[in-house]
């Protein structure tokens, strides 16, 4: 069992030295991957990357029920709960400001959160849903690079494929959530 596996298993177990020993074990790697999400905000974006990793960090630890079983485990659930904040920062967001009545704009290339316009979050999460009910592990690989801010590499190595695999899984997901997108923004006449 490595370091990591071992501090995460005693996170898991409530133990306030696991917690405490594993903030610096995954700290940098997190906020990095949260200041490239957050870099090309529009003006006015109020989330800083270490806020982003510390309320990803604290729910996290602060359900119970949620294990982990390696590092791998781990960066997923933790890029999951990063979708899951900034999908809910764009809700509202998007409400307040369309009075409830969310856009759907067109997204280009699907690189990183960053890029993306809270209604380009949303839709993109909308479709992300659907395609995670057919392909699990090609949705894996989105949410890391999409909303982890992993790169091909790092991403490759998380999810134990290679990164010509992840790649390819890469192109063919990004052009189905494309579609999809796409279809939502322009129904049928």
């Amino acid at each position: 069992m490595s370091d990591f596996t071992h501090v995460l298993r005693a996170a898991q177990e409530q133990d306030p030295q696991g917690a405490a020993q594993l903030l610096p074990l995954m700290y940098e790697e997190l906020r990095h991957a949260a200041a490239l999400k957050l870099a090309k905000q529009p003006a006015g974006q109020t989330l800083q990357p270490t806020a982003l990793v510390h309320e990803a960090f604290l729910k996290l630890l602060a359900d119970p029920t949620r294990t982990w079983e390696n590092r791998r485990h781990f960066f997923a659930s933790a890029s999951e709960t990063m979708r899951h904040i900034l999908v809910d920062r764009a809700r509202r967001k998007a409400a307040v400001r369309h009075g409830g009545k969310l856009v759907r704009v067109d997204l280009d290339a699907i690189q990183v959160a960053a890029d993306a316009t809270e209604e380009s979050v949303l839709a993109l999460n909308d479709a992300l849903e659907r395609f995670a009910a057919l392909d699990p592990d090609a949705a894996e690989l989105v949410r890391l690079r999409f909303f982890g801010g992993f790169t091909f590499t790092q991403a490759a190595e998380l999810l134990g494929i290679s990164e010509r695999t992840a790649k390819r899984t890469w192109a063919y997901a990004r052009a189905w959530l494309f579609e999809r997108i796409r279809a939502v923004e322009t129904p049928a006449s």
